[in-house]
């Protein structure tokens, strides 16, 4: 299915076919490119090489050049329909998809779409200055990317708001500009969106865990009984993949110049030498791990189930799932603490959605431990970086009115106060990497805290011009 890039709005859903709905969406896009000009990216650029999807199918999706980003051809693109794609779970299972939204269903439809819709813009609004101190043109640019795909996720939501969901939809696509991250008055909906995103560090951390937790959320809704939801989210997922690929190498990459600095002056105190320090690392996954496990809420949910039962948010890779995809006789083990222990007992498993999506999510987590850890031994150090325990520094679910240690020991608030910055960043450490955030927008040249990438993009060279500056 190719993008129709003529249209003052590229799409693949014939918007011209629909007068109105194309009225609708040209009238809310000035707010969309004033917004974007107020609280996207702070560094004037003249132009950008970024990916520009050219049509959704499994190849050859995406074309690359130079563009400038206030130009960046926004639309809307859902994948292609399955011929005869029907529910694969709760108690409409088998029966044909929706292409319009079931009356019963449409304040819970509505609601999906806005949480959704609502951290795409905010991760943007975070990251807005970031581009100020960027480590190297090629990370500047990997910035930008992920920024104007933020712009484009946006534009999905907003699509079905406007296309399915009349007047209250047309508010809430408003409402999703009138929000701002960290706004006092006028907050995003999820607390890990208000939280700042002040170094790279910080961002690399947020493209590997907190955009991690929206290929889960995302994969949930690509199960939707709500075709054009389902479609939509399958096609943002193949955008979300090189957002975690900028996290998941950052990290490395910030990892390996850790190693060699450590090498280089014989310790682990590296913070005099311009770098990183492996503990100081540790507590950044820490903090940013246990902010993005929040995001899956409540461990028992009623809410997910009757989301579940309904079809319309279905569990990560449902037809993958060998059981009846009705879960009403089903038990899922759940950690919880009793009597000053953490224990595990079983609770019906309608219940526990929430808790297994998330646990998807942490298997898919350790993957990346796996991954920096090979890259400490491989550079001759004994010291492997880990996952704190489910249970530490939450403030949703069954963990939150308790404080657990990584290690996942339970100690009284004394103990963690007095331990609090041996686990999380201090106020020093933030300083600290703070202070190495210097901007290095010489091609081929890279910040002497990281170490520079394996790859260019799309076949170019680490010292390609990414970026020119107005």
């Amino acid at each position: 299915m190719s993008i129709d890039y003529s249209e003052k709005i590229p799409n693949n859903v014939d918007l011209a076919g629909d007068r109105k709905l194309q009225r609708a969406l040209e009238s809310w896009q000035p707010n969309f490119i004033n917004w974007w000009k107020t609280m996207g990216p702070a560094v004037p650029t003249q132009d950008v090489y970024l990916r520009t999807a050219v049509d959704v199918g499994k190849e050859g999706w995406a074309q690359f050049g130079h563009v400038a980003m206030e130009e960046y051809r926004w639309g809307v693109f859902l994948s292609e329909r399955g011929d005869d794609r029907r529910i694969a779970f709760g108690e409409n299972r088998g029966e044909p998809v929706w292409q319009q939204v079931p009356g019963e269903y449409r304040a819970d439809l509505q609601r999906l779409i806005v949480i959704q819709g609502d951290t795409e813009p905010a991760s943007v609004e975070q990251q807005r200055r970031l581009g100020e101190t960027a480590p190297s043109l090629y990370d500047l640019r990997n910035l930008f990317q992920v920024n104007v795909e933020e712009g484009r996720h946006l534009w999905a939501m907003v699509y079905l708001l406007h296309a399915y969901f009349g007047r209250n939809g047309r508010d809430e696509a408003e409402a999703l500009l009138q929000r701002n991250s960290g706004d006092l008055d006028s907050p995003r909906i999820l607390g890990a969106f208000n939280e700042e995103t002040p170094d790279w560090l910080s961002f690399f951390m947020f493209t590997y865990f907190t955009d991690r937790d929206g290929k889960y959320q995302l994969g949930t809704l690509k199960e939707s009984a709500f075709d054009p939801l389902s479609r939509t989210c399958e096609f943002m997922l193949k955008e979300e993949a090189h957002h975690m690929f900028v996290g998941t190498t950052g990290i490395d990459r910030v990892i390996q110049r850790t190693c060699e600095l450590m090498r280089e002056h014989d310790t682990a105190d590296i913070a005099p030498h311009g770098g990183v320090p492996l503990n100081v690392i540790q507590k950044y996954i820490n903090f940013h791990y246990s902010v993005s496990l929040d995001l899956f809420g409540s461990e028992q949910s009623t809410n997910a189930a009757n989301y579940f039962t309904a079809g319309l948010k279905g569990r990560w890779q449902e037809e993958r799932r060998t059981d009846d995809h009705l879960l009403t006789d089903d038990g899922y083990g759940m950690e919880q603490v009793r009597d000053g222990a953490v224990v595990t007992d079983e609770v019906p498993a309608l219940l526990a959605l929430n808790l297994d999506l998330r646990n998807e999510y942490v298997k898919d987590c350790q993957s990346g431990v796996k991954r920096w850890n090979r890259i400490l031994e491989k550079n001759g150090f004994d010291d492997r970086v880990y996952l704190p325990h489910v249970g530490f520094n939450r403030e949703v679910g069954l963990f939150s009115t308790h404080h657990v240690t990584p290690k996942g020991d339970l100690v009284g608030t004394d103990t963690w106060e007095a331990r609090r910055d041996d686990w999380l960043p201090s106020d020093a450490d933030r300083t600290h990497v703070q202070n190495l955030m210097r901007p290095v927008y010489e091609p081929g040249k890279i910040a002497g805290w990281i170490a520079p990438p394996s790859n260019g993009i799309n076949g170019k060279p680490f010292e390609y011009e990414y970026v020119h500056f107005a």
